[in-house]
């Protein structure tokens, strides 16, 4: 059984991969967790995320006009999609950590401050 003690944003993607993959393993999932199944699981994912905000127009940020069940609703589904990325990741062994502060820096050198 798994027990969150930390923090939300003490998190590492580091504790959410192993986390995961202790997850697949004990449930002997990893024999699915291809690269292409994980990527249209995602996708699957990222549609559910899409149906939440479909027919409601633009929010203001904050959500503060949306019940909490709704926002509840909102994590559980960032959730999934973040859960699939990093599992993703390290399927295809990418730091995604890494990965994400060299992209970075290269949209920081691609789109500049304007002066």
């Amino acid at each position: 059984m798994l027990i969150f003690t930390k923090k939300a944003m003490d998190t590492s993607l580091k504790d959410l991969s192993k986390k995961l993959e202790e997850f697949a393993k004990a449930r002997d999932w990893e024999q699915y967790h291809s690269p292409r199944n994980l990527l249209l699981a995602m996708v699957g994912e990222v549609g559910e995320l899409a149906e939440i905000f479909q027919w409601r127009g633009e929010v203001t940020r904050g959500l503060p006009d949306w019940k909490e069940s709704d926002k509840e609703h909102l994590g559980e589904e960032l959730s999934d999609v973040l859960l699939y990325l990093i599992r993703l990741a390290d399927i295809c062994d990418i730091d995604l950590g890494d990965a994400t502060n060299k992209k970075i820096v290269k949209n920081a050198i691609k789109y500049p401050p304007k002066p």
